[in-house]
């Protein structure tokens, strides 16, 4: 789950394999402190782009989607033809259920360059409008060269 560049960079994980369930509050805690962190560092400088890669995932992480999508047109802005911050923004588009923008902002992504056709039918974030003919049409014909 989450968004891809941000789901290129595995998440920090605690050392063992496992994570007790009494250390899911601090994990919760953590991924506070890290929010509030990279919130710092961008009012310090607001067009940090890496960092504003990692907020969005966070936020997105926590289920704050409204104020990752809005980080994700920020990076949109800042960077125009980055098909990774299009994809991004695709993928909040549809966790907010916004089919038509997500649609219109992955087609977007990949004339601009984005071509992980497999993630794109993995990830989490597009469920919302996986089965509309309209991205399965989408996948098809970049698939096939178009």
């Amino acid at each position: 789950m989450g968004h891809h560049d941000k789901k290129h960079n595995e998440p920090i994980q605690q050392t063992g394999s496992k994570i007790p369930r009494e250390g899911l509050g601090n994990q919760q805690a953590q991924a506070d402190f890290e929010v509030d962190f990279f919130q710092k560092i961008i009012e310090l400088n607001p067009q940090y782009v890496d960092v504003l890669r990692v907020l969005g995932n966070l936020l997105t992480l926590k289920g704050k989607y409204a104020e990752g999508m809005a980080i994700d047109k920020r990076l949109v802005r800042l960077r125009p033809s980055d098909a990774l911050a299009h994809y991004n923004l695709a993928c909040s588009y549809a966790l907010l259920s916004r089919t038509e923008l997500s649609l219109k902002t992955l087609r977007l992504a990949i004339d601009l360059g984005y071509s992980d056709f497999h993630y794109m039918r993995e990830d989490k974030d597009l469920d919302s409008i996986r089965h509309d003919p309209r991205f399965k049409k989408i996948i098809k014909a970049y698939e096939n060269g178009a």
